[in-house]
């Protein structure tokens, strides 16, 4: 399949979507206002997609940096568990653990949250301000698997730096491409 573009719906300055979801790794339920007056890294991924692969120790970076910086950040797996298994809750827990993510891991059964967010493909970014406003919903950086570019995320990074300081993010913001969504028929 042709790799999907992020769809970017949800605009610049759009509230975060409410959500609370069960994160794989430790069973208990997260929500939104669990990161209530910080920064707020909300990113769509799943464990197969070969975007995601290509990307993965970057993503455990950026987690382990959120605790660090004092931003929350959340990875999301909306795909339908019922055609791709590899994407439910215990290969994503076995994942989270072999990757080294350092933040929740939620699994969207119902699909809900990435409609929500107008989620479209793995990986899809949304990082919030402290106020939880939408300020970036572009790409991790300019490496695709195959394209010979390093992953550096310097994206992200540049759109969290800037959120962290107060500042706005830059005005174009690429769209991040991979794999579609796994919608149930």
């Amino acid at each position: 399949m042709p790799p999907v573009e992020s769809t970017q719906q949800l605009r610049v300055g759009s509230p975060c979507p409410a959500f609370s979801l069960p994160d794989v790794t430790t069973g208990r339920d997260v929500t939104d206002r669990d990161f209530a007056g910080k920064a707020l890294l909300v990113a769509f991924i799943c464990n197969h997609c070969p975007f995601v692969v290509h990307i993965r120790q970057e993503l455990a970076a950026i987690s382990r940096d959120a605790a660090a910086r004092g931003y929350g950040c959340v990875f999301v797996c909306s795909n339908d568990e019922g055609t791709h298994p590899a994407d439910g809750p215990g290969p994503m827990k076995t994942e989270a653990a072999a990757a080294g993510y350092a933040c929740p891991y939620l699994h969207d059964a119902s699909q809900d949250v990435a409609r929500t967010f107008h989620a479209a493909c793995t990986p899809d970014f949304f990082l919030f301000d402290a106020s939880h406003r939408l300020a970036y919903a572009g790409q991790l950086d300019d490496s695709r698997p195959k394209n010979g570019l390093p992953v550096t995320g310097a994206d992200l990074r540049a759109a969290i730096d800037a959120v962290l300081a107060g500042r706005a993010c830059a005005a174009e913001q690429k769209r991040s491409i991979g794999c579609s969504i796994k919608w149930r028929g």
